[in-house]
């Protein structure tokens, strides 16, 4: 991975449409910076190749599945240097949808996200708490997201 790459404003175009909608066709996105589509397509392989673009992917509205808890998880660890340890464990946990390694009071905080209370409960006691190196949780469940986005490069 390439460390200082450069970026003009023709790639933060590029990364703004795509943040709007990721489906759109790097020809269409073309004709919206004056560009070729080709560009597009090489310069989206360039900032792939640096490690700006990781991927793109599915969102899902999980309540539309049945899935209508989300939770935010304040994790206390026995010691900050367990992180690494704990976060690879918390990744196998398919409800933990996010990790962030934090400062403050809680060492981690994590999103899960479960179908109901009875499941929360069973991903906090089965999964979560059963962790080496958790030493408690905090749990705050979300009653509504408002807002769930990137940062709008190239959008003014």
């Amino acid at each position: 991975m390439e460390k200082n790459v450069e970026i003009d404003e023709t790639d933060l175009k590029i990364l703004g449409l795509l943040m709007l909608d990721a489906t759109t066709p790097y020809t269409e996105i073309g004709k919206k910076i004056n560009v070729s589509g080709g560009t597009v397509h090489v310069r989206m392989g360039k900032m792939e190749q640096a490690g700006i673009v990781k991927g793109s992917q599915l969102v899902i509205d999980h309540t539309k599945l049945g899935w209508d808890i989300s939770a935010f998880l304040g994790i206390y660890l026995d010691k900050s240097s367990l992180y690494a340890e704990v976060a690879e464990h918390l990744m196998k946990i398919p409800e933990v949808v996010s990790i962030n390694y934090t400062t403050g009071i809680y060492s981690i905080f994590a999103k899960i996200v479960c179908r109901d209370t009875v499941h929360l409960r069973e991903v906090l006691h089965d999964k979560i708490q059963k962790v080496q190196g958790i030493q408690r949780t905090e749990t705050f469940i979300s009653l509504e997201e408002t807002v769930n986005r990137s940062v709008p490069f190239g959008i003014k």
